[in-house]
C-alpha cells in the first residue's frame, strides 16, 4: 500500500470511530461533537472510496509482480527469409501455442496474414496470461461494484473484461471497417449463439456468438484476424478469445409473457473510442515499445455513458419497422458525424442482405430457365 493511501485510509477510520462514538453523547456538552446524518454518510462514503482504491493499488500491484516490463522489437519483414523465420517461430501447434498466442495478440492479426512489407512487433517475453500485454488498466475503480463488464478499444483493437472492477481477461480484435464501424457508446449482451449462421449471408459461419446489438446484429464472434478493422460492425476474435467469452458473458433477460429480451440487461459492452482509418497500415499498437507504454483512460462512470447511437443505415431493411425510437436511429449519422467518429466524405455502407440477393438471383435463373425450356417445346410444337 502506497504510504498516503495508508494515511487517508487510517484518518478516515479514525474520524468514524471517533464520530460513531462521541456525536451521541459527552460529558462535556461544550465539547460535544455531532455530525449530521449528510456528514456521516459523507465520512462513509470516503471510508468506501479510500478502501476501494486500496484494494485497486493492491491488485495492480499484484499484477505488476507477476507481469515483468516487456520491451517489443520492431521487425520489419523484408525477405522470404524474414517470413519463414516467423511463421516458424510462432506457428500454431499445440507445443507452441504460448509462442502463437502471444505473437499473434500483441500483433492483433493471425499468423498466416504476416506478409513480406510487414512490420511486426516481437515481445523479448512469451508469456500464456494474455494479460502481461494488455493496454487497460489492471484495475477499474468505475467498475467496482460492477459484477462482468467488457470494454472495447477500436483505437487499440483490443478488449479488456472486469469482475468488479478487476482485469480478468485481455484480447485482440478486428473490429468495423470504415463504411461499416464498430460505433463507439454502451451496449448490452443481448442473446449467445455456440455456432450461428449469419443473418445476412448464410456462408459466414460465425462460431462463438455474442451479439450486443438487437437491430444492428453487431457481435462478437470468432473470424478471420488480418490485423486491421475490417468486419461489417461486429467484433472478429480468436477462436480461443471468443470461446472463453461465450462461457463469461451472461446474456439478456428475456420477458416471461413477450418472450422478448429486455434490452440492456445483459453483460454491459462499452466501445471506448474509434480507429484512425488515415492510418493505411497495422494500427498504434505497432507503435509501442513495452507492454508499459500505454493505460487507457476509461469512462468515470461506465454505465453513465449514453447508449450507442447507430444510424439507420447499418440497420438490414427487413428490421427497420420494428425499431423502438426509430428516430434516434434517422438523427444518429448527423450527430455521430459532428462528433468526428466518421471522416468527412466517407459514405456509410447499407447494410445488404446477401442471402436475398441470391434468392433474387437464383429466381431469375429459374425464371429465365423456364422461358427457355417454353420456347424449346413451342419451336418443336412448330416443327
Amino acid at each position: 500500500m502506497k504510504s498516503s493511501t495508508f494515511l487517508r485510509f487510517i484518518a478516515v477510520l479514525t474520524v468514524i470511530v471517533w464520530t460513531t462514538g462521541c456525536d451521541v453523547q459527552s460529558d462535556d456538552a461544550e465539547n460535544a461533537v455531532t455530525l449530521s446524518s449528510e456528514q456521516r454518510d459523507s465520512v462513509r462514503k470516503d471510508s468506501v472510496r479510500v478502501v476501494r482504491q486500496t484494494l485497486g493499488e493492491k491488485y495492480t500491484d499484484s499484477l505488476r509482480s507477476v507481469f515483468p516490463r516487456i520491451r517489443y522489437e520492431r521487425f520489419p519483414v523484408a525477405t522470404k527469409h524474414d517470413l519463414d523465420s516467423i511463421r516458424r517461430r510462432f506457428r500454431k501447434t499445440d507445443s507452441n501455442w504460448v509462442n502463437y498466442r502471444a505473437f499473434t495478440t500483441v500483433n492483433r492479426k493471425d499468423i498466416h496474414y504476416v506478409r513480406m512489407g510487414d512490420t511486426v512487433l516481437i515481445p523479448d517475453t512469451l508469456m500464456e496470461d494474455l494479460r502481461a500485454y494488455s493496454v487497460f488498466p489492471a484495475y477499474y475503480p468505475g467498475a467496482d461494484t460492477i459484477p462482468k463488464i467488457v470494454l472495447i478499444s477500436n483505437a487499440m483493437q483490443s478488449y479488456g473484461c472486469y469482475a468488479f472492477g478487476k482485469l480478468v481477461r485481455f484480447a485482440a480484435v478486428n473490429s468495423g471497417e470504415e463504411r461499416k464501424p464498430t460505433l463507439p457508446g454502451r451496449y448490452a449482451v443481448n442473446w449467445i449463439d455456440r455456432l450461428r449462421k449469419s443473418s445476412l449471408d448464410s456462408t459466414w459461419i460465425l462460431p462463438y456468438t455474442v451479439n450486443f446489438h438487437l437491430y444492428a446484429g453487431s457481435a462478437f464472434h470468432q473470424f478471420d484476424m488480418p490485423g486491421r478493422p475490417v468486419s461489417h460492425s461486429c467484433v472478429r476474435q480468436f477462436l480461443a478469445d471468443a470461446e472463453w467469452l461465450y462461457k463469461w458473458v451472461d446474456r439478456g433477460a428475456v420477458n416471461k409473457e413477450t418472450r422478448r429480451i429486455i434490452p440492456m440487461t445483459g453483460t454491459p459492452i462499452l466501445i471506448i473510442d474509434v480507429f484512425d482509418f488515415t492510418r493505411k497500415k497495422g494500427g498504434p499498437w505497432l507503435d509501442l515499445t513495452s507492454n508499459r507504454d500505454i493505460e487507457l483512460e476509461l469512462p468515470a462512470d461506465p454505465m453513465a455513458v449514453e447508449e450507442a447511437l447507430i444510424p439507420i443505415s447499418q440497420i438490414p431493411h427487413v428490421v427497420r419497422g420494428g425499431l423502438p425510437d426509430k428516430t434516434r436511429y434517422v438523427t444518429a449519422e448527423e450527430i455521430i458525424r459532428e462528433r468526428g467518429h466518421i471522416r468527412e466524405g466517407v459514405t456509410l455502407r447499407e447494410s445488404i442482405d446477401f442471402n436475398k440477393l441470391r434468392r433474387e438471383r437464383r429466381a431469375r435463373e429459374a425464371k429465365k430457365r423456364a422461358e427457355q425450356e417454353r420456347q424449346q417445346s413451342t419451336d418443336s410444337t412448330q416443327r
